[in-house]
């Protein structure tokens, strides 16, 4: 299941070290049109390339993080888009972000945000790697929906240790609320993210895709590495903003 560089998916690596194991879950719904859908795939593959995240990507202990990118939709339809990359260096990267943004769409129906959490926790499973930290990397445009309570999945996901952020997509197709009318990015903070550290970011008329998607993964990142290395990728803690 990893894919190191520009190497075609194959066996994993038995116990591959890395800083950092991050699986990008990213909505796929029949909300997402195929221009919004190229769009975050491209903001995706944008900050993976981004000279200051690729920079701390490979500033840890170990020089390495592992990332998978999946895409979701209804409870059957969660599906690995570009396998288990190690990134090191300039050329992983540019690897991973040519694979995202030329694979096919797969994920189709609605909202299933418990099983995409519950699909990226057995990934951590098999994937070979052992990283310092696992993150799963939530971002959707709705409610959980039509699976079961995105609660159970998060508590089971950070009971093994795994951090999980979110990023809040207020899209064209979106316009969705929380249970009993809450506000969406509410309904993320209380019911989609947990473990530590977890925040939520939004995407939306006032700050891009492009540039929510590159601020949560410093944060994100950032959090793992040395003061020195991190800069000012580290000052923001917040939890919701």
């Amino acid at each position: 299941m990893l894919t190191v560089g520009m190497t075609p998916p194959g066996p994993a690596n038995a116990q591959e070290k890395v800083d950092l194991e991050l699986v990008i879950a990213a909505d796929g719904s029949g909300s997402i049109d195929d221009e919004e859908l190229a769009l975050q795939r491209r903001g995706y593959a944008n900050a993976v390339t981004d000279p200051t995240l690729l920079s701390l990507m490979t500033g840890g202990l170990y020089g390495k993080t592992a990332i998978l990118y999946v895409e979701w939709g209804a409870a059957d339809s969660v599906h690995t888009i570009v396998d288990w990359t190690i990134i090191a260096n300039k050329e992983d990267a540019e690897g991973f972000a040519q694979r995202l943004q030329t694979a096919p769409r797969k994920a189709f129906g609605y909202n299933a945000i418990s099983a995409a959490i519950d699909y990226a926790v057995l990934q951590f499973e098999v994937n070979g790697i052992e990283g310092l930290r696992r993150i799963i990397d939530v971002s959707g445009d709705g409610p959980n929906m039509n699976a079961r309570p995105v609660t159970m999945a998060r508590d089971e996901a950070v009971a093994q240790g795994i951090t999980i952020n979110a990023l809040v997509v207020k899209t064209r197709g979106g316009g969705y609320r929380g249970p009993g009318g809450m506000p969406l990015d509410e309904h993320y903070r209380q019911h989609v993210i947990g473990g530590i550290g977890a925040f939520v970011r939004i995407a939306d008329k006032d700050t891009s895709f492009a540039e929510a998607v590159r601020n949560k993964m410093l944060l994100e990142v950032a959090r793992g590495v040395p003061q020195t290395a991190a800069g000012p990728a580290d000052e923001n803690r917040t939890i919701i903003d």
